[in-house]
């Protein structure tokens, strides 16, 4: 069986393929390299066929989003790598970017999914929003990250060049074993995409694997480059997933007060949509509740299949929301 491969999933993407796949191509020896395509309407197939032969294309029968989409593409390579690496369209890869991770995953078979650094493509010397040095939820299930709290970046001061354990790993570059992926169901593709990669990483710690950040390893990533932070469609992903992340995972203990009170927040959240950002925002939550409920047989059932076991390791015990917005704390060391 071969080690890995680097698989990418694009649409419409076809300045990123142009901007990003040198980099890939001339950094990752011994990777194979996947561009898994979810029917994309600009050129971005001929590209491929024309400036990178050596790039193996999956090509989708339609958009199937993010989640589904590397579902679908990975199902077509099953068996043939141990590892795969996920790979935003959108990010910029060193040398020496893979073997760290890498090593890091064979020195302890327990790790499913790792991450290394993720830096601004714009600003390399910060952190990137999507991911940053490693990720982790709270009490809420709102996620945060070490070198990120909400909309603050760190800059990169060495300060995460460890390896640690975390909760999740970030899919805009995740290391992932090929078994486990598979073992597990891969991505909910019901989430279409966003937050897609926590569930998948809280599905992992349920069922008794470790997710890792190395911080030896670094990759710097554009972020935005499907769907901008103000879309409000990202943002009804964003806050339908949220729950639906939550409700599947979180153990039967405090389950109904933990949904009470993120409901509440995120009723908060729509109304400063309102009033500071944009009435679509805010019917975007409204949008997204409403599709949760609709939905919550759906979910029940996968929660179901979930509880068999369940783990609360590396969740912060405290309030974000709290922490960041009422205390003013900006930085992971902060918290």
């Amino acid at each position: 069986m071969n080690q890995t491969a680097v698989v990418i999933l694009n649409y419409n993407g076809q300045k990123y393929l142009s901007d990003f796949l040198p980099s890939v191509i001339s950094n990752s020896s011994g990777a194979a390299i996947y561009v898994a395509d979810n029917a994309s309407k600009d050129n971005s197939i001929a590209i491929l066929n024309k400036d990178f032969p050596q790039v193996k294309i999956i090509q989708l029968s339609q958009n199937h989003g993010f989640a589904q989409g590397y579902n679908e593409a990975l199902e077509q390579i099953k068996n043939q790598y141990k590892y795969y690496v996920l790979l935003n369209s959108d990010v910029e890869v060193p040398p020496n970017w893979i073997e760290p991770v890498l090593q890091l995953m064979k020195n302890n078979p327990n790790i499913a999914a790792c991450q290394p650094k993720i830096k601004a493509y714009h600003e390399k010397t910060h952190f990137e929003y999507a991911g940053a040095a490693g990720g982790y939820i709270d009490r809420l299930g709102y996620p945060f990250c070490r070198g990120r709290v909400f909309l603050s970046l760190e800059e990169d001061l060495e300060q995460y060049n460890d390896n640690v354990e975390v909760f999740w790993a970030t899919g805009a570059c995740m290391f992932v074993r090929a078994d486990v992926f598979h073992e597990l169901g891969g991505f909910d593709g019901d989430f279409f995409a966003h937050m897609e990669e926590i569930d998948l990483c809280w599905r992992m710690k349920h069922a008794g694997y470790q997710i890792y950040t190395c911080g030896e390893s670094e990759v710097f990533h554009v972020g935005g480059g499907t769907l901008h932070k103000s879309n409000p469609h990202k943002t009804f992903l964003n806050f339908r997933n949220g729950l639906a992340m939550l409700y599947k995972n979180h153990p039967d203990k405090g389950l109904f007060k933990t949904i009470l009170t993120r409901l509440i927040l995120d009723g908060v959240a729509g109304v400063k949509f309102l009033f500071f950002d944009t009435w679509e925002d805010c019917w975007a939550v409204v949008r997204a509740h409403f599709n949760f409920y609709a939905h919550l047989g759906s979910w029940h059932k996968k929660r179901q299949k979930i509880q068999k076991r369940n783990n609360l390791g590396q969740i912060f015990s405290h309030n974000i929301v709290w922490q960041h917005f009422v205390k003013g704390k900006e930085r992971f060391d902060e918290m």
